[in-house]
């Protein structure tokens, strides 16, 4: 989706990048989620066009301590290939534009669930296995892990990239601008024509009661319109 179905009475946005540390340390929160309700994938493009970075020592010495913080905070997994492995290799770039369009062809051949399917497996692949999830073999190898035809996805990314994927991104951005959001993650709430950022920072490593608390439709944070969740910008200047 590039911008907010309502046509549903209630799903939840969620406006993530597959760069971002912090998204991934919310994984747990988006499977737990899509038990609950429908849930809306919107990609950022953190790491695209100008912002996409080469791996290098001041990039590894930057994202080291941020990921060590949200492994602490959520209790999920990075690997030694992505510590040692993808952090010291210095041919590698960190682009998120094509993992997002990897995302949409494979939601575009398959569904919305098997979007997010794809958008887990890049995540394990990128901060668990250190593969380069910004290469069109790795984006390959993960679709056909998941049932898609090679062909078929080949042209569905072709499609994307072409026609879809740039629009995408400027809608999600303006999707996280409308709501208040600051950054990636950000998980909006919606009810009917209402749309309303949700505080998930204390639900971060407490999946079972992130799903409750979605069951009960309340507890949405009115007081302000961000979350106190840790995040990374827009533009990946700021994680943490």
């Amino acid at each position: 989706m590039n911008q907010a179905d309502q046509t549903q009475p209630h799903a939840l946005h969620y406006i993530h990048d597959p760069l971002c540390g912090w998204c991934y340390g919310a994984a747990p929160l988006v499977a737990a989620a899509r038990k609950v309700l429908p849930v809306q994938a919107h990609g950022g493009g953190m790491m695209a066009g100008r912002n996409r970075r080469q791996v290098n020592a001041e990039l590894r010495n930057y994202v080291m301590p941020h990921d060590r913080r949200i492994a602490q905070m959520t209790g999920q997994v990075f690997g030694e290939n992505y510590f040692n492995g993808l952090l010291t290799d210095t041919g590698a770039v960190f682009d998120s534009a094509p993992p997002i369009a990897a995302v949409l062809a494979v939601q575009t051949l398959k569904g919305e669930a098997a979007g997010l399917d794809m958008l887990a497996a890049i995540q394990r692949a990128h901060y668990q296995d250190g593969r380069r999830i910004s290469d069109a073999a790795t984006l390959a190898e993960l679709a056909q892990q998941l049932g898609v035809e090679a062909e078929a996805f080949a042209q569905a990314m072709r499609k994307v990239e072409n026609e879809e994927l740039t629009r995408h991104i400027e809608a999600s951005r303006e999707l996280l601008n409308d709501v208040g959001g600051r950054g990636f993650p950000t998980f909006v709430l919606q009810r009917g024509d209402t749309l309303e950022v949700l505080d998930t920072g204390m639900w971060l490593g407490r999946p079972e009661e992130w799903a409750a608390f979605l069951r009960q439709e309340t507890g949405v944070a009115t007081s302000n319109t961000g979350s106190s969740i840790a995040q990374c910008d827009i533009d990946g200047d700021r994680c943490g």
